[in-house]
């Protein structure tokens, strides 16, 4: 996957991105509840699964803000060109395993793979995540109208994917809304770069 060393001696972030480095826990999380009722609407007409265009809906916002591209590699920084996404499927069982959603800007293909790799990951017992650097990592909670989410850490870890989690949709006055849980690596992505993130997200599911 091509990607571009970042030049750490002439970044900008620099200083940042060492002094983050140097926690235990460098990553923070937001949760913010955001308005899917156009979104929601979109997927019901075209019979599509809302959960599957929000995967979709996520990718393509993070295509657009540089902070959610970069990762760190053997203690450097580097920019992807595109960032796919890897989610928790739910399996009959009750269990889950992990599948892997290559992006591709075109809706239709991206909905068509992401079907098919769902099946597979059913159909499967293992266990298996990819350990891409370029990706963005997600998780589904519909049970729970959450107001904030930690997750499980692997200490010391060095992965700074981005992991979105996707809450309980509700309606309130004829609009629907659900809670979502950012959380990036506060040497990478700020808290400006998570507000464009979500403003883009947003601006996809309303279009």
């Amino acid at each position: 996957m091509s990607k571009v060393e970042i030049d750490l001696t002439n970044w900008a972030r620099a200083q940042h991105f060492e002094f983050f480095s140097e926690f235990y826990e460098p990553s923070y999380g937001i949760c913010v509840r955001v308005d899917c009722s156009d979104g929601y609407r979109y997927a019901k007409e075209n019979k599509y699964s809302f959960f599957q265009c929000c995967l979709y809906w996520t990718l393509k916002a993070a295509q657009q803000v540089d902070a959610f591209r970069l990762r760190i590699e053997d203690k450097k920084v580097f920019l992807y060109e595109h960032i796919d996404g890897g989610s928790a499927i739910d399996r009959p069982d009750g269990t889950f395993g992990y599948g892997y959603f290559p992006y591709d800007e075109n809706i239709e293909k991206f909905l068509s793979d992401a079907v098919k790799e769902i099946a597979l990951v059913r159909s499967t017992t293992d266990l298996l995540r990819s350990e891409v650097s370029n990706i963005i990592r997600y998780s589904s909670l519909p049970w729970l109208d959450f107001t904030s989410i930690t997750h499980a850490q692997k200490f010391p870890a060095a992965d700074s994917c981005p992991k979105i989690t996707f809450g309980k949709m509700t309606e309130t006055d004829g609009r629907r809304s659900m809670p979502i849980a950012i959380h990036v690596h506060h040497g990478l992505v700020d808290g400006r770069d998570v507000g464009k993130f979500v403003e883009l997200f947003e601006k996809a599911m309303a279009q």
